[in-house]
């Protein structure tokens, strides 16, 4: 299979495991985004299937070829990967038509010259062929090293977290540029990033990491709507809990019954819930049924925050805990502001409690 399978991968430092049997396949054409908390594993998965890092154990494939095992190993230079990193690494003394074209020594001078060309086209830098790297902004460099990476046609792309210089407005901005250019070169790509927003937006599928393991992989879509774990839950988005107890079979919420596949009866589960989730009724109080056969409860308004195409509304149900609802539009409830709620079950999720101390 063309692209990347990394097996079984395991990694320490000093005697501290920093990675622990990762197992993972990026296909050809597909980007796949490995995401975690900073300190988790994921930049030394990348560095190992690089071959910046020795391997320790398992097995990492490239294009078909084993690259690394126990018993071998094939320098960098010679895995065709392509290697983006956060800082881009570009020689200032160099112009960017040099930079690109540095990673194409030991071609013939008419070859280099076309692939380097071709890469500036790809990225749409031509016009910047002359200019100097401190010349460029900050999205224009990430793209410089983005064609550096891509004229070799390399094998597998990596990048380790390559948007992470940037500030948040350029971001999204070089997102799309960066989304474009990988899927014309159409190139396997694995993209390490701390950012659960990076990743929905760029990746095909997302792996996400804990510890040196991965929790679960899947597309953006399953990973947010179906979490197997209530740490991946609440990584990829604002969350808030509700602990209840198991009830016939069920997590027995005050707005409606969730099933508890697989915990005792009478034990404890926590519900963590989506702010979506929570729909808001400003009006008389009642407790009729609806849609999706939860209950609407009454609640009392902690307060509110208007965040321009939504609203963060805090509240209370009785005596539980204060849960979070994103309330769409205008809808800014004052506080002590008696309201209704009721919960669409499809954005929460029954976890085992936590136990705590």
């Amino acid at each position: 299979m063309a692209g990347l399978i990394i097996e079984d991968l395991s990694h320490a430092y000093d005697g501290v495991t920093a990675v622990d049997g990762v197992d993972l396949a990026v296909v050809e054409g597909e980007i796949q985004c490995l995401v975690g908390p900073s300190g988790c594993g994921k930049s030394t998965t990348l560095l190992v299937a690089a071959g910046l890092e020795p391997l320790q154990r398992g097995r990492v494939v490239i294009d078909g070829v084993v690259v690394a095992s126990p018993r071998e190993s094939l320098p960098p230079e010679l895995r065709r990967i392509g290697l983006v990193f956060q800082d881009y690494a570009l020689f200032p003394h160099l112009s960017v038509f040099d930079n690109v074209a540095f990673g194409l020594n030991g071609r013939p001078r008419e070859s280099r010259r076309d692939a380097t060309r071709e890469a500036l086209a790809q990225v749409r830098l031509t016009a910047q062929a002359e200019m100097y790297p401190h010349m460029l902004s900050g999205g224009q460099q990430q793209r410089v090293a983005l064609a550096r990476a891509l004229a070799p046609r390399p094998f597998v792309m990596l990048l380790d977290e390559p948007f992470s210089n940037l500030d948040f407005r350029l971001r999204r901005q070089v997102w799309e540029d960066t989304l474009g250019v990988l899927r014309e070169a159409g190139t396997p790509t694995l993209l390490v990033t701390h950012d659960p927003h990076e990743a929905m937006k760029m990746a095909d599928r997302v792996a996400v990491m804990e510890a040196g393991r991965i929790l679960q992989v899947g597309t953006p879509s399953e990973i947010y709507g179906r979490p197997e774990t209530a740490s991946i839950a609440r990584f990829f988005g604002e969350t808030t809990t509700m602990r209840c107890a198991v009830r016939n079979g069920a997590a027995a919420t005050p707005f409606v019954d969730l099933p508890a596949a697989g915990a005792a009866e009478a034990s404890p589960v926590e519900v963590v819930v989506r702010p979506e989730a929570f729909h808001l009724d400003i009006g008389p109080a009642g407790h009729e049924i609806c849609r999706h056969g939860a209950r609407a409860v009454d609640a009392t308004v902690v307060d509110a925050r208007h965040l321009g195409p939504y609203s963060l509304v805090r509240f209370t149900v009785g005596d539980d805990n204060v849960l979070v609802s994103r309330a769409p539009g205008l809808v800014t409830p004052a506080p002590g502001q008696p309201i209704r709620v009721h919960l669409d079950p499809g954005g929460a999720f029954v976890f085992a409690a936590e136990t705590r101390e």
